[in-house]
């Protein structure tokens, strides 16, 4: 059977990074989206310079020819009852579904310390097999909800959060219903020690985003062995664009047209953007992926 459509997307954090305001600060909005749109990406996922008001958002978005992909939430739903995060949720929602965004992504962050500077990545909370089961009723409930309004959770497996590893994972999918859709991230999954081929094709029926990252494995080493933060990993330079690492795309690109995935294919790649210049890093996992993707017969829509 022949493979499906995607289109590719680019994520902004390569431009400006939320959590490290020091990388890219100066960089404007227009800046970003100028670059995406010539670097060959048909959409972008939101970030900490996005104005979240859709009637502003959408004419920017259209000017540059660009679709509205996706976008990050940190989720509470560990310590917040299901109305409280609908609530805290709604106004991202509503733009997302306003704008078209076919997934909102979404990660459990009671108990991260990925912005945590200060704390190496083993410091983060891990859950019992009983807070999976009730973190896994709430969150079906809330991607039921989001899922009435046209917009499908896309749960994001994150180095130094309570869902990392590839059990933890597994864990989550068990205790959720299908309403919570996946996010593979090939590069968390690597940093994590994980198999995100198995990832993709153990949860194929739930996998609704992709995003794609690469490592590079003399940092990730060095990450490892020192037990550094998030933070401190990404400013050492642990993650690059496809192309630029060690993980194998075609093989990834094999595993996604076996599912029968469609849908859009994020290059979501945080660096110093003096060390690594947006434009060209985004251009050049972008020419990656697409030949990747191209060998396994899928089709790269606009």
């Amino acid at each position: 059977m022949a493979a499906g459509t995607i289109r590719l997307g680019v994520a902004p954090i390569a431009w400006s990074n939320s959590d490290l305001p020091e990388l890219g600060g100066d960089t404007s909005l227009e800046t970003c989206l100028t670059e995406s749109r010539t670097a060959g990406y048909a959409g972008t996922e939101t970030g900490v310079k996005f104005p979240m008001d859709p009637k502003v958002l959408g004419p920017i978005l259209r000017r540059h020819h660009l679709a509205l992909v996706s976008g990050w939430f940190s989720g509470r739903l560990l310590e917040l009852s299901v109305a409280e995060e609908q609530a805290r949720i709604e106004g991202q929602l509503a733009t997302f579904a306003e704008l078209g965004a076919p997934v909102l992504v979404y990660a459990e962050t009671t108990g991260s310390v990925q912005a945590r500077q200060d704390l190496g990545v083993s410091r983060r909370r891990r859950l019992s097999a009983e807070e999976f089961k009730v973190l896994g009723e709430k969150m079906t409930q809330l991607a039921r909800h989001m899922q009435t309004r046209g917009v499908r959770m896309a749960y994001h497996h994150h180095m130094a959060t309570v869902v990392e590893t590839d059990g933890e994972i597994d864990a989550l999918m068990a205790a959720t219903g299908p309403e919570v859709g996946l996010l593979v991230d090939s590069g968390h999954a690597c940093y994590a020690g994980g198999d995100w081929l198995g990832i993709t094709e153990r949860h194929a029926s739930r996998v609704v985003h992709v995003h794609c990252k690469d490592i590079r494995p003399d940092v990730l080493k060095q990450a490892r062995a020192a037990d550094m933060s998030f933070l401190n990993a990404i400013l050492a330079g642990v993650f690059t664009v496809p192309g630029d690492g060690f993980i194998d795309y075609d093989a990834f690109a094999r595993v996604l047209a076996k599912i029968g995935y469609s849908g859009w294919v994020v290059v979501e790649a945080e660096q110093d953007p003096v060390k690594a210049p947006p434009f060209e890093y985004a251009l050049k996992g972008r020419q990656h992926l697409a030949a990747a993707f191209t060998r396994a017969g899928f089709t790269i829509a606009d």
